[in-house]
């Protein structure tokens, strides 16, 4: 059994034992001949995917308690968490908050990459890489640690804000792991929600 979350950028796959990607623009789902259960956000690749012969795990799982337009990682994500504030740092950044399984809400804050672009497309000059070792507690004397200063402090500010246990996953997730010392870093949470669903939907 073959679990694969499939993003806006990759496939990313787990075996039980390893995790590893494939580019989402390039890869053939037609090349695995095991059986795959999969979530999917990337709505380019929903015939693909629905020709495949993978099973949608979107289908066997219940939105009751989470908003109707809720991306499907991030249902799961919080499934697999059931308490805490998820913080999963892709392509865009999510939060959400679960209280003793309970969905409190979240928002949705672009990526790193994202944001980079951003900051390059108001000016040229504000092209930089960001700085993770910047210290939050002091104002930007830079331009590249004022756009690093841009982009952290907001969205760190409002994590430490709902003072929960923090758990953060996705790919990027080690970028932002020096600014929450206590938080739980877990790049299979989405797996374990997954594999959560499989287990009450009896799929195997």
């Amino acid at each position: 059994m073959l679990l694969c979350d499939v993003g806006n950028t990759s496939y990313h796959f787990f075996d039980g034992v390893r995790d590893y990607r494939a580019a989402a623009a390039s890869f053939d789902p037609a090349q695995i001949d095991e059986q795959v259960f999969y979530i999917n956000v990337n709505p380019k690749l929903e015939a693909i995917l629905a020709a495949s012969g993978w099973v949608d795990l979107g289908l066997h799982v219940s939105k009751q308690g989470y908003y109707e337009t809720i991306g499907i990682d991030r249902l799961v994500a919080c499934e697999a968490a059931g308490d805490g504030l998820i913080v999963d740092v892709g392509s865009a950044i999510t939060v959400d908050l679960m209280e003793q399984g309970c969905y409190k809400g979240g928002f949705i804050y672009p990526g790193i990459e994202a944001m980079r672009r951003a900051y390059a497309q108001l000016s040229s000059r504000l092209d930089y890489a960001f700085n993770f070792d910047i210290d939050l507690d002091k104002m930007a004397f830079n331009s590249q640690d004022a756009v690093s200063y841009g982009f952290l402090a907001p969205l760190c500010a409002e994590v430490a804000r709902h003072d929960a246990r923090v758990i953060l996953t996705g790919g990027d997730a080690h970028r932002l792991l020096p600014y929450f010392k206590t938080a739980q870093h877990d790049p299979l949470l989405i797996f374990k929600g997954m594999q959560k669903i499989i287990n009450e939907a009896a799929l195997c």
